[in-house]
């Protein structure tokens, strides 16, 4: 199956510059966990990548204060993408690769023009694929320890 086929066309997109808070409340409003970041709204030329968990583990637990913190010290640059004309397969094993729950999809220009999901598989995949694509997501890796100072 083309990615065409399986991901959600024409994702909402933000930009470094809008605040915590907006994007928060577009995840919500969407219902997603995730929103590609771009560098303009006309050209939506991909540059990142920000998650719920992004604002959680950042502006939340660092007490910031979203109203005005900007999300691009927070936003995962140069995200694992793929382009529209791939087969599903391969989008699958980049996720598995990269162990990551979504991927942005891009033309040939770099515009965003979709995104695939963990859930866009589940609904468009066959369940033996999907299952390996989540259990390879959720292996946890080895702690590193941190290095004295």
């Amino acid at each position: 199956m083309r990615i065409r086929d399986g991901m959600t066309p024409n994702p909402i997109c933000c930009l470094a510059t809008d605040s915590a808070q907006k994007v928060a409340a577009i995840l919500r409003k969407q219902d997603v966990g995730s929103i590609p970041v771009v560098t303009n709204h006309e050209s939506r030329k991909l540059i990142g990548i920000i998650t719920d968990r992004d604002l959680c583990c950042s502006v939340v637990a660092d007490g910031l204060d979203p109203q005005t913190t900007p999300i691009e010290k927070f936003v995962s640059l140069n995200p694992v993408a793929c382009r529209e004309g791939a087969h599903l397969d391969d989008c699958e094993r980049l996720m598995q690769e990269h162990q990551v729950r979504r991927i942005p999809i891009v033309d040939e220009d770099g515009r965003v023009i979709g995104i695939v999901s963990q859930a866009d598989l589940a609904l468009k995949d066959k369940p033996e694929n999907v299952a390996k694509t989540v259990a390879e997501v959720s292996r946890r890796q080895p702690v590193r320890p941190v290095a004295a100072a």
